[in-house]
C-alpha cells in the first residue's frame, strides 16, 4: 500500500504543537485592515487552537 500523501491545503493552514494542539490562524486579517481597531488586528494576528471535532479532521489531512 503506498504512502499516505499530506493534504497540502492543510499543511498551509495547520500546524501541530509540541504538546499536540492543533493550531490555525484566525480569519478576518488577511486584508481590509486599514478601518479595523488596532486591538482587533493584533488579537487576531495570534494563533487560536482549534475546536476537538475540527482538530480530529485536520490531523487526519496532515496525516499525524
Amino acid at each position: 500500500m503506498p504512502k499516505m500523501k499530506t493534504h497540502s491545503g492543510a499543511k498551509k493552514r495547520f500546524r501541530i504543537t509540541g504538546t499536540g494542539k492543533v493550531m490555525h490562524a484566525r480569519a478576518g486579517k488577511a486584508h481590509l485592515n486599514e478601518h479595523k481597531p488596532t486591538k482587533q488586528t493584533r488579537r487576531l494576528g495570534q494563533d487560536a487552537v482549534l475546536t476537538k471535532p475540527d482538530a480530529k479532521k485536520a490531523r487526519k489531512l496532515l496525516g499525524k
